[in-house]
């Protein structure tokens, strides 16, 4: 309004110059200041108003508000009346997001995805010398048994990287685990024709005593270590059961001596402990922690593997007393189950429908857990590949 107030009598005050100024020959009409004035301020009026026009903001048009979304409740982990009834599943990656990533990424392995850990630990030609023994055909029926059901071996480091993040494997793995010690020929006639012919590992739990028995057997072992088939852990020093009576220094000993052994004779870290005859407390699976184990196995036959989920029991069971409870301990990849060479078999059919029944669990729960992971976990932890 300001500028419209200067402007008018400017333009008044021209148009009385220009009537002063106008020739007199000849004489021109009177003009008309009020048409002048009107025509100029109607000028000015114009002008001003593209002006204001051209400075306004353009408005920003308003979306719509967003609406939160409500996460599905996560189903229930997967069970199974497969298992014996006190031995019930047990996870050990207690992050939701964290496990369901890993779960669902189209890279690791698929849910279902089951491995079959057998304790192996003398296989004659003839008739068993020990109860815990197996006869080599016997062996041998298992072996095709397992090839023809579509399992495949695999190493410590593989069950492992499995266990921890999901790693791919094949669907249906198995880990043949041998205990103590054993001469080169015994793995050159029962496991070296499996891993000419299918490319099948073996994992040897290797006792550490540096004794009569260790300074023959070890040489050999060490060759056999060196051409990466058969993969050795540790099994102790002494071979001595831990038990609640069992003093620090000697689970020190058991532990930390055994790893400093294969370091020394193996040139390598083991990352698993065997508990010699089974035997382990809260406190030995803490120390195993400490030491850097990743993995330990009991000669507990719970049942098979899968990702964060390992059968286990929080009591003692009446009608499997020798079997300790692993629950209580709190760390299920420290007491891990294995079956028994001997009935390895009859579980066969068991193992694969776990895996079968878990697979088809997960399906049915696949896109509810998708579904939360987008809305509670994608935020932080980034889209599933």
């Amino acid at each position: 309004m300001a500028y419209h107030k200067r402007i008018l009598p400017a333009l008044f005050l021209l148009a009385v110059m220009l009537t002063a100024c106008a020739p007199s020959t000849p004489p021109a009409p009177t003009p008309d200041v009020n048409a002048a004035m009107t025509e100029a301020v109607a000028t000015v009026y114009a002008d001003a108003t593209q002006t204001a026009q051209a400075v306004l903001p353009t408005e920003t048009p308003t979306s719509a508000p967003t609406v939160a979304r409500t996460p599905p409740a996560l189903p229930s982990g997967f069970s199974t009346d497969l298992l014996n009834p006190l031995d019930t599943p047990h996870t050990y990656i207690q992050d939701a997001c964290q496990a369901l990533k890993a779960k669902w990424d189209p890279n690791n392995a698929a849910p279902g995805t089951v491995v079959m850990v057998i304790m192996i630990h003398g296989i004659s030609k003839g008739a068993p010398a020990k109860p815990q023994d197996m006869n080599k055909a016997d062996f041998k029926v298992l072996m095709d048994d397992l090839k023809d059901q579509g399992f495949t071996a695999i190493t410590t480091q593989q069950l492992f990287d499995f266990l921890d993040h999901n790693a791919k494997i094949p669907q249906r793995s198995v880990m043949l685990l041998q205990d103590d010690r054993h001469t080169a020929q015994n793995f050159d006639d029962i496991f070296r024709p499996y891993w000419e012919k299918w490319g099948w590992p073996v994992v040897n739990a290797w006792i550490n005593a540096n004794d009569d028995t260790g300074r023959i057997y070890l040489p050999e072992n060490v060759a056999l270590s060196d051409e990466g088939w058969v993969d050795y852990q540790s099994h102790g020093v002494l071979h001595l059961p831990i038990d609640p009576g069992s003093s620090e220094e000697f689970i020190h000993n058991e532990l930390y001596g055994s790893m400093q052994a294969m370091q020394t004779n193996f040139k390598k870290t083991p990352i698993a402990y065997i508990w010699a005859g089974g035997g382990f407390t809260s406190k030995a699976v803490q120390v195993a922690r400490q030491a850097g184990y990743k993995l330990a196995f009991t000669i507990n036959p719970r049942g098979p593997l899968m990702f964060n989920w390992v059968p286990l029991i929080d009591q003692t069971d009446p009608m499997r007393p020798s079997y300790i409870a692993e629950g209580p301990v709190n760390d299920p990849l420290l007491t891990l189950p294995r079956y028994w060479d001997t009935d390895a078999r009859a579980h066969l059919d068991t193992v694969r429908n776990i895996g079968d029944a878990a697979a088809a669990y997960a399906g049915q729960n696949k896109a509810t857990e998708l579904e939360y992971y987008d809305i509670v976990c994608a935020p932080s932890y980034g889209a599933i590949p």
